[in-house]
């Protein structure tokens, strides 16, 4: 494997005004991903938290670049094959994917 770029991440917990704690992934201090407040009444405040009961495993954050939110979302999800075949799944609609040979795995 060669390399082709390189980023120096920073990873960090804080904590709102309302007691939330969330995920900073900081680039820089003026270019970060923050995780979605799960605590928050909004659209992507509910689907995060029933996404949560649904996928543990999985993150959404939102990009923030010079103070202000970019609209860009980043979705992270560490997980094992059976979880990503149900999740997939559940974006496709279908079990296609399915038929297709899988790599070897001891799971």
């Amino acid at each position: 494997m060669k390399v082709l770029d390189e980023k120096n991440l920073k990873w960090k917990i804080v904590e709102t005004k309302t007691w939330a704690k969330l995920i900073v992934i900081e680039n820089t201090p003026e270019h970060f991903w923050i995780e979605q407040n799960p605590l928050k009444d909004s659209k992507y405040g509910v689907a995060y938290r029933q996404l949560k009961e649904l996928y543990p495993d999985l993150y959404l954050f939102w990009e923030v670049k010079d103070w202000r939110f970019t609209g860009r979302l980043k979705i992270e999800m560490i997980t094992n094959k059976k979880v990503m075949d149900k999740f997939i799944e559940s974006l496709l609609g279908n079990k296609n994917f399915m038929k297709y040979k899988d790599i070897e795995s001891n799971e």
